[in-house]
């Protein structure tokens, strides 16, 4: 491991993602803090270090069964830092994408039944992606070994797996009807990919 938590939040300062406003995040949930991986994931140098630091910490941290042989993302945002890791780890990757609002696996992708999983994610707040994503899995015959992403939001997971985020941010979220910006009438940005998808 190579980089510390004060590393990694600079990187993520440096390259322009921790954003303040008035946010609706995937969850629904709403905050005036968002971290924009896709700022970090422009700079393939960057997404590179962060993906093996995301893998030194997996391996170092997670018991033996956590080591996995195949990696899956959710899309949109999933994808690149996915790609990464399973750089890292060289091994195979797929992705799953919505379809009419589901999460499924298209393009002909498969997950080997009994393979040993790690989903990867950008940000996880409650986890809703990854669970849809675990559904999956789990339908494949495959298991879980673990969950990873670079950055943790802090809220309620939906999800059981191993986590292993490689940041954990406290950062403050709201149900739409408790959100004083809301009350106020401030204009709201959606920035997650779920509403393109």
């Amino acid at each position: 491991m190579t980089m510390t938590d004060a590393d990694v939040i600079q990187a993520l300062k440096d390259a322009g993602a921790i954003r303040t406003g008035h946010f609706q995040l995937t969850s629904g949930r709403h905050s005036d803090t968002y971290v924009q991986c896709a700022r970090v994931l422009e700079n393939p140098a960057l997404t590179t270090k962060l993906a093996r630091e995301m893998v030194a910490r997996l391996l170092h941290s997670s018991e033996e069964s956590c080591k996995p042989d195949f990696v899956v993302a959710p899309a949109v945002g999933g994808i690149i830092i996915g790609f990464a890791v399973a750089q890292a780890l060289n091994l195979p990757f797929v992705f799953t994408e919505r379809q009419e609002g589901v999460m499924v696996l298209r393009r002909a992708f498969e997950i080997p039944a009994g393979a040993r999983v790690l989903i990867v994610e950008d940000v996880v707040t409650t986890g809703g992606s990854v669970q849809e994503v675990v559904r999956i899995v789990l339908e494949s015959g495959a298991q879980v070994a673990a969950v990873s992403s670079l950055i943790d939001r802090g809220g309620d997971l939906a999800f059981e797996a191993d986590y292993y985020p490689l940041l954990s941010m406290e950062v403050e979220s709201w149900l739409p009807k408790d959100c004083e910006a809301c009350k106020a009438g401030v204009p709201i940005d959606s920035p997650g990919s779920r509403r393109i998808a």
